[in-house]
């Protein structure tokens, strides 16, 4: 029978610097990732089918999308992943999908600031206070030498949660609420935006030279986290190219109403061959919209990691 890995199995076997390197070496692999399919009930309510195959596994994550949970303890974002042996045939694991995407997710935005993000970045900026902005802060601590960390949302009590559950995980940096977004941007060395906005929060004008942009929050073309400013002003790099002009609002608005061209955007091949910390632009932006080859090689180094060790080929 298939072992399930819950949410401490994956904290346990997704350690961050082990999974960045994982991540790092699937993007360079051959795989086979159709677009998510995005199922609507009419309710507000989504579906989010992802499928990978890649390196004799293949992977499927079904995840629940229910916005309201957020005014409760239900999680907006949950469901599972099941890891199929395409070698042999079968399911051999199944694993907690919203825990598999919180770890994933910061560890994608974390190998992309090891190529972007300043060497000396020490001032992290979260705009959001939902459940994956602990993850980022752990995620881009592992790979920058975070200092500060100022956590901003429009509800000042999930700022405050927010900051306390990241001040658990990460003791050594200061953790604070920003009272004023466009201050603490202007002061952000990497500013990671994680809400479900529909209207930019953040502005280009905002953004000081040599600061690197995460955006995570948005995956359908309605959702927008920055301006056009602020996309024209980026050196731009995505997961997938075709994925990201399908499904991200803050790169397909802008190309539709000529602000950037379509060939400004950049995939991870040309971010993981390009010279760390090198720049074209007085900004850096990475825009995620989640990718199925990540879950899948996320639940690859749990697996193997169960299996008594993991040799990264």
């Amino acid at each position: 029978m298939p072992v399930h890995f819950d949410s401490a199995a994956l904290n346990r076997l997704l350690p961050m610097p082990a999974l960045i390197e994982q991540l790092a070496k699937a993007f360079q692999r051959p795989a086979n990732v159709p677009l998510r399919q995005n199922l609507k009930d009419g309710l507000n309510h989504e579906l989010l089918v992802m499928p990978a195959v890649a390196n004799g596994l293949a992977g499927v994550k079904l995840l629940t999308v229910v916005p309201e949970n957020r005014d409760s303890s239900r999680p907006v974002i949950d469901g599972i992943f099941v890891l199929l042996d395409m070698k042999h045939g079968g399911a051999v694991a199944t694993m907690d999908a919203s825990k598999l995407t919180a770890r994933r997710t910061a560890a994608i935005s974390a190998l992309a600031a090891r190529h972007l993000a300043r060497s000396d970045a020490s001032t992290l900026v979260i705009v959001g206070a939902g459940h994956l902005a602990p993850y980022m802060a752990e995620g881009h601590a592992s790979v920058r030498p975070i200092r500060n960390i100022l956590v901003w949302a429009r509800n000042p009590d999930k700022a405050t949660r927010c900051a306390d559950e990241i001040r658990r995980r990460l003791p050594e940096p200061r953790v604070e609420v920003a009272r004023n977004l466009a201050t603490a941007v202007a002061e952000a060395d990497i500013v990671s935006a994680v809400t479900r906005a529909t209207e930019p929060v953040i502005k280009g004008e905002w953004l000081r030279p040599g600061v690197h942009v995460d955006l995570v929050g948005g995956y359908r073309p309605d959702m927008r986290e920055i301006d056009d400013d602020g996309i024209a002003a980026a050196d731009i790099y995505v997961e997938n190219v075709e994925a990201a002009l399908a499904e991200a609002g803050d790169l397909r608005s802008p190309i539709e109403r000529g602000i950037i061209a379509r060939d400004a955007i950049h995939g991870f091949a040309a971010l993981l061959a390009r010279e760390p910390a090198t720049r074209t632009q007085p900004v850096t932006l990475f825009k995620s919209v989640g990718n199925a080859l990540a879950d899948l090689a996320a639940a690859e180094l749990a697996w193997r990691s169960h299996h008594g060790g993991y040799d990264g080929q």
